[in-house]
């Protein structure tokens, strides 16, 4: 019986810190579990440290996992709650995704500090964001405004805005549901024209391959159909060698035993694109992504790629 608490792994990040909490409550409930039995120990990413500069310049995804992983493999955490557009697609030797929790919504949320709406935003606008696929999203349906690098905290970023450095942002709605913030979305985006990122609004959780113990206390928690959707997702991205220096965007519907995959890549001007749709049983998710993947990379053909990699 386990007497010692399972060691929870998160950034340190209000958003991280809710995320893990939600993790936590929901195995107190599924095991009967009092709260003293799972500790959250809070570590600080170089992600997290690194504020000033785009991800792709200094490494891309896995600055917000290296240090949880690190202590995972080593045993001094038993699982790591990460925000899954976060994970990158190839995790190190030892360490699986075990488990996700139910999905939130996955639309990405504008704020507008002039304007209630993309579209609705005057000439020349300035809208900040992190995010490769948002700016070329953004640039696809108004390259009249300028977009200009924007990172941080939720909180410093929605700072910035009111401040007036920009005139809107895009956040993930997930992570404003997750903060009782959604108030402040002026406009929720349409994923059939603004896409997600793939595995947005996904909660993950990391921990060591063939870990019975703790593979036996994620399971009851385990949102099969949130996995099964993600994994494809995920399956996409590997296949397109995805990182912070592609405009990549996807998702996939679970609709009883199939499954429904849209998924675009973008030059970082949005002003040429590939799309693919593709669907088929949940049982093959893994499959389904890495073949869409595949199709839309032989669609756009090397030069798309040589252009901005």
């Amino acid at each position: 019986m386990q007497t010692k608490p399972f060691r929870i792994g998160t950034r340190g990040s209000p958003l991280a810190l809710a995320q893990a909490s939600e993790t936590r409550a929901r195995l107190m409930t599924a095991h009967g579990l009092p709260e003293e039995m799972f500790e959250i120990v809070v570590l600080s990413t170089k992600g997290d440290r690194i504020t000033d500069r785009a991800l792709s310049e200094v490494g891309g995804k896995g600055l917000f996992t290296e240090e949880l992983e690190a202590q995972l493999l080593i045993g001094e955490l038993d699982f790591a709650v990460h925000s899954s557009k976060d994970m990158p697609t190839t995790l190190p030797a030892g360490l699986e995704l075990s488990a996700y929790l139910p999905r939130e919504d996955f639309r990405d949320a504008f704020i507008g500090r002039t304007a209630p709406s993309l579209m609705a935003l005057p000439d020349g606008a300035v809208v900040g964001s992190s995010s490769l696929r948002r700016q070329a999203l953004i640039r696809r349906r108004r390259p009249d405004i300028s977009v200009i690098n924007f990172r941080g905290l939720v909180e410093t970023r929605l700072r910035k805005l009111e401040e007036g450095q920009v005139d809107a942002t895009l956040l993930a709605l997930a992570g404003l549901n997750r903060l009782s913030m959604p108030d402040v979305a002026t406009e929720l985006m349409d994923p059939t024209d603004f896409p997600p990122a793939p595995a947005q609004g996904a909660i993950c959780i990391e921990s060591r391959i063939g870990d019975r113990r703790v593979l036996d206390l994620l399971e009851s928690v385990n949102h099969q159909p949130t996995f099964d959707a993600v994994s494809c997702e995920r399956a996409f991205l590997a296949a397109l060698d995805g990182s912070c220096r592609t405009p990549i965007a996807g998702y996939a519907i679970c609709e009883g035993e199939h499954l429904k995959f849209s998924g675009l890549i973008l030059t970082p001007d949005g002003s040429r694109e590939h799309a693919v749709e593709m669907e088929g049983l949940r049982s093959e998710a893994g499959k389904l992504g890495a073949k869409a993947g595949t199709l839309v990379r032989t669609a756009a053909g090397p030069d798309f790629f040589a252009d901005w990699t």
